[in-house]
């Protein structure tokens, strides 16, 4: 079974624990488009795990030797209007992208992506983005995805992708886009299945895994007239995959100082499973 890690989190029962924590949002809402007829181009790039890895892991050839399928992929724009609401939105607004072009764009890491992942705690398969901000010509989506690769004999398992696509609204064309596997001390899970059906688990690092349209600097210098912090978007995000999240978890720390200020009882649990990725 997939490794799953412990944590002992501590919980002050109040009222109104749970709550939808979405960004405040104007009410003024924008079409956004692209032009067919363009392209774009897209670089992969996965960077060797095999350092990562625990002894056993390291007989794996098809996982040592992981790299990227294409290292270089024209893909028409249509691909990225995958990220498109399919109505007119607000800052703040989220929905989910279209599964199928997305899958187009995982393959050029990897020939076989998988959404709904083989091995899953709950809900948190899927996709899904956000308007994080817009001015008279740029608008930036905010994604977060969860995915994986089957490989011959398992299951590579990121600990999810996210990006930004910037699409130039005058041109009607992508001004930058990237997806990636967020750099941590583990971000990925594999599965390897053995003999007689026998599966083993681990987890490592990966230091680059992603696609990249254009360059960072654009996202960087933009200011935009109407917009949510990268945070706020994120959070956002991350609710529509774990419902623990919801909670008002209280750091360890401060919980005593908590209890006795509102006179509330403390409620210790020990969770086993993921709480923020896939990751585990």
């Amino acid at each position: 079974m997939k490794t799953l890690s412990v944590a002992l989190l501590v919980l002050i029962v109040m009222s109104g624990q749970l709550n939808a924590d979405k960004p405040s949002a104007a009410n003024n809402k924008i079409t956004l488009n692209l032009d067919d007829t363009s392209e774009v181009l897209v670089t992969g790039f996965i960077a060797p795990v095999g350092e990562s890895l625990s002894d056993n892991f390291k007989q794996w050839d098809e996982l040592v030797n992981l790299r990227v399928a294409e290292p270089e992929k024209r893909h028409p724009a249509s691909v990225f209007q995958a990220f498109l609401p399919n109505k007119p939105v607000s800052v703040g607004d989220l929905w989910v992208p279209d599964m199928l072009r997305v899958v187009t764009l995982l393959k050029q890491l990897h020939p076989n992506p998988n959404f709904f992942l083989h091995i899953n705690a709950g809900d948190s398969f899927g996709l899904w983005a956000c308007l994080r901000g817009y001015n008279d010509q740029y608008a930036d989506i905010v994604f977060r995805i969860h995915a994986e690769f089957r490989l011959k004999d398992g299951w590579f398992t990121p600990s999810q992708f996210t990006g930004h696509l910037v699409i130039d609204r005058n041109q009607e064309k992508v001004a930058f886009f990237e997806m990636y596997v967020p750099k941590s001390v583990i971000n990925f899970d594999v599965n390897w299945k053995r003999d007689k059906g026998y599966v083993i688990t681990s987890t490592g690092f990966c230091s680059q895994m992603e696609l990249r349209a254009g360059t960072q600097d654009l996202l960087e210098n933009v200011e935009f007239t109407e917009s949510i912090t990268q945070a706020a978007a994120e959070r956002a995000l991350i609710l529509r995959f774990y419902k623990s999240q919801q909670i008002n978890w209280v750091p360890l720390a401060q919980v005593l100082e908590i209890a006795q200020a509102q006179q509330k009882p403390i409620h210790v649990i020990s969770i086993d499973g993921p709480l923020v990725d896939e990751s585990c």
